[in-house]
């Protein structure tokens, strides 16, 4: 039996009504513009401002015939049941009860007769009893759906509750854990320094009779020698003066005893000598140890120096130097130079040497000195130097400034100095300035703290993501434009800082382009605040416009000219040309390093073997040429080695990602080979899945890259690709990554700022709808947000975490299953990009090997928690790392990771538990937080649950070969194919437990056990 309630009466015939008159007055009619009708008179406060309404959308013309129509469908909108709600909207949820409640019910038991037209004929007796019986069970469900909408309601409230306070709680710990100096009164350092003071005294009175008990030892060890010579002269002295002739018996054996009283103390101090040596080289057994001790977590063992002496120490040592690479023509020149100096060196006694002095006046100075003087040469030379005065100048006049500035022009380190210098860091206010990359942040903040003689993490610093070197007296902050992101989360305002610097501003990043929304939302009720948009390549005029038409701040000359230098026709493989290029340069051109510009790690490795390859092919035909990959998965000891100056009489080769455009600057650079290309991320909003895409490289970027020959002295870029293709066919600009990446962590970050009109939001360039739209329906399953798009309690504790939202949800879904230990664990390595194992060309075979003896039951992020298992018990060996074919580097940073995040689940309230080696629970976690990513095996192979893709296992995953039924994932990949980076085996009904909300059990069904239906097939000729 269908019940009806006593809305859906009224509304069906309004919107018959409705759609009735809007065919006689306009010609048509259709459900959707009825029902828009009826909403828009819903929402106006008269028959007037109903027309007027009607009148702004600019759909229909306003005549006499739509204004008596408007008339009569606001007079029978059912208003009289709504209006008391929305005056009441705003009360608190105890005056629901009392208020709103008894109004609707008693407008609802009237509802049912508002619209009934008498023309259709009143109802009889008999109807009325039975009609008074429909509306009794009507009201009772009226009553049922009532207390179920205000259970809701006061959940939702309950929830904002909740989430409030949570706020509130982290502002307060925040709060406390700041240390504010200025505010320390005089009071308090008396008592600080009374109580030091005291402290002092009692060491002093703890360490006296220690000091006194050395003193005396070390007295008597003095005296006894004293003694001793006094003894071995006396004797002297009485056999020099008296023969044993004149001596009488006495005297006789007197001296005897002397004698013997000296050789008796010399035998027993070279006795004691002796077994002090024996005891240095004496062999002891080692200890017996039962219990084991759990090694510290800030221990480096990479920076502490080997124990001397011992086989382990010999051979870690040993293995150590194999390890790293030594070129031969700088390491004999440098042996040959020490035995030169070793066979010419003039052998004098201290005393035998002639003091020299100089005949310059004034004091000499010192290394450090020096070194100060040609820093502050380079900085006067740099072209930004002559403009200091009238930069500083148009900063103090405008709030919001535009500089664009050749690469080399010295933007990134000197602006902030002067800002420093000029005094916009007094009164502990400070100076941020943001870098797109992680690398440009810690070197650049480097330099600077080098630059001001200070040391880095006090006056200047960098805050990067899980790594955070700042102190209290920071007043320069170098750090990723993420950072500056999550700081808006504390102060909305940045309050704390007078200059705001956006540098590399033409990346157009994720976050710089949130950036720019909400600092031009700041600068406009904070006239304090002064902004800085800074970038060698931009699009000025865009940016001026964007900033309220900010003036434009141009420096203009690079440090040395650059000449660029084009094919004249196209290339058909551009790494072959790459390295016919280098060697060619090296053959024809003037010394200096080359550079050259690739789009991954594939890539560089093979330029780098066929280099390599035609290098020993030629012989000593050619200088020597030292070739030098640098890319992100690389260990960090190979890292640095494009950073060492190049031998004499060589060339350095560097062959790099486009990490190389802004990020790093390496001395020495010359020549630079640009191919054109780069990799770029772009995200399929339909399928969730991202792609690495080679692409053409923008304008923008080759300019970029045709900057990095002029550093140093007067450079030459070659392009392979010709000037009309240069022109015609690539882009002015990158295409800005918020329009070709997900959007989740960007709008958890923004509601939780409390930014919750996205469509309006004031971006430089919009996402595309549908990205946006995914990401809110990615929060919504996940339950970071309500059904009315507000935050909630969970999702404002996800805000807290600086991960991925479903990571996030996985770390507080540990809580419930209480594996909350585990969970850091593999959300640590996770973190850290797929570079924990390393896999060398030359050792294929024994890297798959060590990763096969990583390998357990159950997935990929079980491999991983082992992985971090062994390092932690093998004492965070580096050693360990290159027996197994890790990264060491991937592994301290997984540390890092973990360590930061173990900090802050006491911030969000969330205890940390181990599961005690039961992976279920584990594996229920990770269910919980990725849902969202499930494939299930079908006779085509993995499909995703909700879209039908077709997706495949990654070759390197534990379960490559097993292929259980259903998986979940933790990224999809495009590379050659689909494929699904580290999977895990679940079950599937963990999905129904994790997730009613978003799968329902047809969806989930096992279509391998259904049985066939039992009918008789049909036979050939029957089917025709």
């Amino acid at each position: 039996m269908v019940k009806i309630t006593p809305q859906i009466i009224v509304m069906a015939g309004l919107e018959q009504w409705v759609s009735d008159r809007l065919h006689d007055i306009l010609g048509l009619s259709d459900r959707y513009v009825s029902q828009f009708m009826i909403g828009l008179a819903r929402k106006s406060s008269s028959a007037d401002d109903f027309v007027t309404r009607l009148q702004q959308t600019g759909t229909i013309d306003i005549d006499q015939s739509v204004t008596g129509f408007a008339h009569e469908l606001y007079a029978k909108v059912p208003l009289s049941y709504l209006l008391p709600l929305r005056r009441l909207w705003d009360r608190p949820l105890s005056e629901w009860n009392v208020h709103v409640l008894p109004v609707l019910m008693w407008q609802w038991s009237f509802c049912l007769f508002l619209f009934v037209d008498p023309s259709e004929g009143g109802c009889g007796e008999t109807s009325s009893c039975s009609g008074a019986s429909d509306q009794k069970s009507i009201k009772r469900e009226e009553e049922e759906e009532e207390e179920e909408w205000e259970k809701e309601e006061r959940e939702r409230l309950h929830d904002l509750e909740e989430r409030d306070a949570f706020a509130e709680r982290v502002r307060q710990k925040d709060k406390d854990k700041t240390r504010n100096i200025a505010e320390r009164t005089d009071k308090k350092a008396y008592e600080e320094a009374q109580k030091r003071l005291k402290m002092a005294e009692d060491d002093q009175r703890n360490m006296l009779p220690e000091l006194r008990k050395r003193s005396r030892w070390e007295y008597l060890k003095k005296r006894e020698e004293e003694k001793l010579e006094d003894l071995d002269a006396e004797i002297k002295d009485e056999e020099y003066l008296f023969s044993s002739d004149n001596l009488t018996e006495r005297e006789k054996k007197d001296l005897e005893y002397k004698r013997t009283l000296r050789d008796l103390a010399k035998d027993y101090k070279s006795a004691g000598a002796r077994e002090q040596e024996e005891r240095k080289n004496r062999y002891y057994m080692p200890e017996e140890k039962r219990s084991k001790d759990v090694p510290q977590r800030d221990l480096e063992l990479e920076d502490t120096p080997l124990e001397l002496g011992g086989e382990q120490g010999r051979w870690e040592e040993e293995r150590l130097r194999t390890a790293a690479l030594s070129f031969g023509a700088k390491r004999e020149r440098e042996l040959g130079v020490q035995q030169e100096q070793d066979r010419y060196q003039l052998i004098l006694e201290e005393d035998e040497m002639i003091n020299f002095v100089s005949t310059q006046e004034g004091p000499s100075l010192s290394q450090a000195d020096l070194k100060k003087q040609s820093m502050q040469e380079v900085r006067r030379s740099l072209p930004i130097f002559p403009y200091r005065e009238d930069l500083l100048r148009a900063i103090t006049q405008h709030q919001i400034l535009v500089i664009e500035g050749e690469t080399g022009s010295g933007k990134t380190t000197q602006i902030p100095q002067y800002l420093m210098e000029d005094g916009y860091t007094k009164g502990g206010m400070k100076i941020g300035c943001t870098q797109p990359r992680r690398v440009a942040a810690m070197s650049v903040a480097a330099r600077v703290a080098e630059e001001t003689s200070v040391k880095l993490g006090n006056e200047v610093g960098y805050s990067i993501r899980f790594e955070d070197c700042t102190s209290e007296r920071t007043v320069l902050k170098y750090m990723t434009d993420g950072m500056l992101l999550r700081e808006f989360l504390t102060e909305p305002d940045l309050a704390s800082y007078s200059v705001v610097i956006i540098d590399e501003a033409h990346e157009r990043t994720l976050h710089t382009d949130i950036l720019f929304g909400l600092i031009k939302d700041i600068a406009r009720f904070r006239p304090d605040l002064k902004v800085l948009v800074a970038s060698a390549t931009l699009d000025t005029e865009r940016f001026s416009c964007f900033f309220d038409e900010a003036p434009v701040f141009r420096i203009p000359g690079r440090r040395f000219p650059v000449d660029i230098y084009y094919t004249k026709a196209p290339e058909a493989d551009y790494l072959e040309a790459c390295v016919v290029s280098v060697l060619q340069i090296h053959v024809t051109q003037s010394p200096g390093d080359i550079l050259v510009f690739l789009t991954g790690q594939e890539e560089i490795e093979a330029c780098c073997e066929l280099l390599q390859e035609r290098c020993r092919r030629l012989g000593s035909k050619i200088a020597e040429l030292v070739i030098l990959p640098i890319y992100a998965n690389l260990p960090s000891d190979m890292q640095a080695k494009i950073f060492t100056p190049t031998p004499p009489g060589a060339r350095k080769v560097v062959v790099a990602t486009n990490i190389a455009e802004t990020s790093l600057t390496i001395d020495g650079i010359i020549y630079v080979i640009d191919p054109g290309f780069c990799k770029q991320k772009s995200y399929n909003a339909r399928t969730g899945m991202e792609s690495l895409i080679v692409t053409p490289c923008s304008r923008a970027s080759a300019n970029q890259r045709a900057g990095r020959a002029g550093r140093v002295a007067a450079g030459k870029c070659f392009r392979l690709y010709t000037a009309w293709a240069f022109k015609h066919e690539m882009e002015e600009t990158t295409v800005p990554e918020i329009q070709r990446t997900n959007l989740g962590n960007v709008v958890l970050l923004l509601k939780s700022l409390g930014i919750n009109d996205l469509i309006h939001f004031d971006f430089m360039d919009p996402p595309p709808h549908e990205t946006l739209v995914l990401a809110l329906e990615q929060l919504y399953a996940l339950g970071a947000l309500n059904h009315l798009g507000e935050l909630t309690k969970l999702g404002r504790r996800m805000a807290e975490l600086p991960v991925d939202p479903m990571l996030s949800k996985m770390i507080l879904a540990s809580e419930q299953y209480k594996c909350s230990e585990e969970i850091l664990s593999i959300a640590a390595m996770l973190s850290v990009n797929n570079s924990i194992f390393y896999r060398p060309k030359d050792k294929v075979v024994h890297a798959d090997n060590a990763r096969m003896n990583f390998t357990v039951p159950g997935g990929d992020h079980l491999v991983l928690l082992n992985v971090y298992n062994q390092w932690v018990e093998s004492g965070f060996s580096t050693q360990w790392c290159y027996e197994n074919f890790i990264q060491f580097r991937s592994m301290r940073r997984a540390r890092d990771v973990r360590d930061q995040l173990e900090g802050l689940m006491e911030r969000i309230e969330v205890e940390v538990v181990s599961a005690q080696g039961d992976c279920v629970p584990i594996r229920k976690a990770v269910t919980a937080g990725y849902f969202y990513h499930t494939a299930r095996l079908s006779k085509g192979g993995y499909k995703t649950v909700k879209h039908q893709q077709t997706v495949y296992v990654h070759p390197n995953s534990s379960l490559f070969e097993e292929q259980p039924r259903w998986l979940i994932y933790h990224e999809l990949v495009f590379t050659t194919k689909e494929f699904m980076r580290q999977v895990i085996e679940i079950d599937s009904s963990w999905l129904l437990e994790v997730a009613p909300h978003y799968y329902k059990s047809k969806e989930l069904e096992d279509s391998s056990t259904k049985k066939m239906p039992r009918k008789q097939g049909k036979t050939k000729d029957e089917l025709g």
